[in-house]
């Protein structure tokens, strides 16, 4: 008998951009290193686009081991309450909802077109950095 399947990865709306555009920076060594692991360890596989990703809008698996993280909230929660429904409303996202990675970016790809991300991650303190607008180029440039 194989092992079981890894439970699925819990992550609130705007995670899944964040995922999209991550290039190894973080809040600290220990959010970096587990963003690494789930998006490097599990998203970015061969068989990563299978990965079960079941929407919460709560902390979730990335959050988990962030400075900023207040239990099941943040200390800019106001911040990431904006970010988390500019994100739902744009891919269709409710929570207790379950996607694959492969259908979220088949949903980023039809949803949220090159230039968008100024005002749909306003706020957001990684978006004047470009990484998150260029792999979003790079997804949609895939096709």
């Amino acid at each position: 008998m194989g092992a079981a399947p890894p439970s699925p990865l819990r992550y609130r709306p705007h995670h899944f951009l964040c995922s999209l555009g991550f290039q190894g920076k973080g809040y600290s060594g220990a959010f970096t290193e587990n963003m690494a692991g789930i998006v490097m360890g599990r998203l970015r596989t061969p068989s990563g686009k299978a990965e079960v990703i079941e929407v919460t809008d709560a902390t979730d698996d990335i959050c988990a081991p962030c400075p900023r993280r207040r239990g099941t909230s943040c200390d800019s929660q106001p911040k990431i309450d904006a970010l988390d429904s500019a994100h739902a409303r744009a891919l269709g996202l409710v929570p207790g909802q379950r996607l694959t990675w492969g259908e979220a970016q088949d949903r980023i790809r039809a949803h949220v077109p090159p230039g968008s991300l100024s005002t749909l991650c306003a706020g957001c303190e990684w978006e004047a950095y470009g990484m998150c607008e260029a792999a979003l180029s790079r997804l949609h440039a895939q096709g």
